[in-house]
């Protein structure tokens, strides 16, 4: 796992050691904390990470680089949020992001997931104001072999959502991907959109949706902190899937988005093909994006 972006990352412990090659002092100390942030962490935990590295150099001077990289990775791991899945029938997925985060593609990729675990899958394409989007939608779900269900353009999406789980409970699905229109966290009407969808999803079923993904594009870094902040307080994002982890992303940004908002990472996109969405594995991210595998 995560092989996607280690070629990219994998000279993360090589930096480390040359940075302590020397006796460590304050110069050292602040290229590592630099180190830390270029990788997206974030400032805070850079600083952080940094801090307690100082304590454990005070502690016992005679620390080589190997203990540093072991006391790091438990650090991070120590921080990573464990996601807990939850089981319903229909089992509802809302999926949301900005525009050009990967969301359709993502909601796609999930569709084969379950389909391929022998799940009866619904698709719905609640992105109404993209032709585009649910075209693209469509293609998918003939080609997985799941159900789909649409509007006409420019509809209410949420009618697309009541119209979708109304036909889920009326076919016996066991999973319901209802995908969004992209929109960016600044723009409060089409958040309020969103909340209004995950409202009338409830007057089907009350406890939907029982999962809401944001989709984020790990290679805008510290942005996407703010896009899940604001996403959580319209429509409480239950777990995070990561995309354009291609071997050009800062792959710290899942330390950092967990540190800042304690909402875990369930999924990483690695790719545009049905198969290319990982499980978040923590110890094998972790390992990867310090280079120690």
């Amino acid at each position: 796992m995560f092989g996607f972006f280690k070629k990219f990352l994998s000279p993360f412990a090589k930096k480390i050691r040359a940075i302590f090659s020397g006796a460590p002092d304050d110069a050292a100390f602040d290229s590592l904390e630099q180190l830390f942030y270029e990788a997206d962490l974030g400032a805070a935990t850079s600083a952080e990470l940094v801090d307690k590295i100082r304590a454990l150099y005070k502690k016992n001077p005679t620390v080589d680089t190997d203990q540093i990289l072991s006391f790091v990775k438990e650090e991070l791991l120590h921080g990573i949020i464990p996601y807990q899945p939850t089981q319903h029938k229909p089992h509802v997925i809302l999926l949301v992001g900005v525009n050009g985060s990967g969301k359709t593609t993502t909601l796609a990729k999930l569709a084969a997931h379950y389909a391929k675990q022998g799940k009866k899958v619904l698709v719905a394409a609640g992105d109404t104001f993209r032709a585009a989007a649910v075209e693209q939608l469509e293609t998918w779900a003939k080609r997985i072999g799941v159900d789909f269900v649409k509007s006409q353009p420019n509809s209410d999406p949420s009618g697309v959502a009541y119209d979708a789980l109304s036909a889920a409970k009326s076919r016996g699905i066991d999973v319901v991907l209802i995908d969004t229109a992209g929109r960016l966290q600044t723009k409060l009407d089409l958040m309020n959109e969103l909340a209004k969808v995950k409202r009338v999803c409830q007057k089907q079923i009350e406890t939907a949706p029982h999962e809401t993904l944001l989709v984020v594009d790990a290679t805008i870094g510290q942005n996407a902190i703010d896009q899940a902040e604001t996403f959580h307080k319209f429509t409480p994002i239950s777990a995070i899937v990561l995309t354009k982890l291609d071997g050009s992303a800062k792959g710290g940004i899942a330390i950092a988005i967990q540190k800042k908002l304690n909402i875990p990472i369930q999924w990483v996109g690695t790719g545009e093909g049905a198969d290319d969405l990982e499980l978040f594995d923590p110890e094998s991210y972790v390992n990867t994006l310090l280079g120690t595998t």
